[in-house]
């Protein structure tokens, strides 16, 4: 069974960091892509990163602060964010995506929660 486990997230003040992770079973991500998206209350869900074999992407609003990762023999993607600010409190999800992070997005994680706040 495919399944995606996001961890890492809380309660951070602005300007501070935080990693989160993307824990992949039943399947290897050598086949996929992973995108880490966020959804802010009352905001469309939007893709912040993503990482496949060609190489990795940023939204604009989050270059030079956020860095994707992923470590294929734990089979787990990362998600490093520094110089967070609290307009970026949201639930991060992590979804797997057929080989480029081109595809759709077709198999989600159950999403962890960062909250940005003094």
């Amino acid at each position: 069974q495919l399944q995606l486990v996001e961890s890492g997230g809380g309660l951070v003040q602005p300007g501070g960091s935080l990693r989160l992770s993307c824990a992949a079973s039943g399947f290897t991500l050598a086949n996929y892509a992973i995108g880490w998206f966020r959804q802010a209350p009352g905001k469309e869900r939007e893709e912040v990163s993503c990482i496949d074999t060609r190489g990795t992407n940023y939204a604009d609003s989050v270059k030079g602060r956020f860095t994707i990762s992923r470590e294929i023999a734990k089979n787990t993607v990362y998600l490093k964010m520094n110089s967070l600010k609290p307009e970026e409190t949201a639930i991060y999800y992590c979804a797997a995506k057929h080989y480029y992070c081109s595809n759709r997005a077709r198999y989600w994680g159950q999403g962890t929660q960062v909250t940005v706040s003094s």
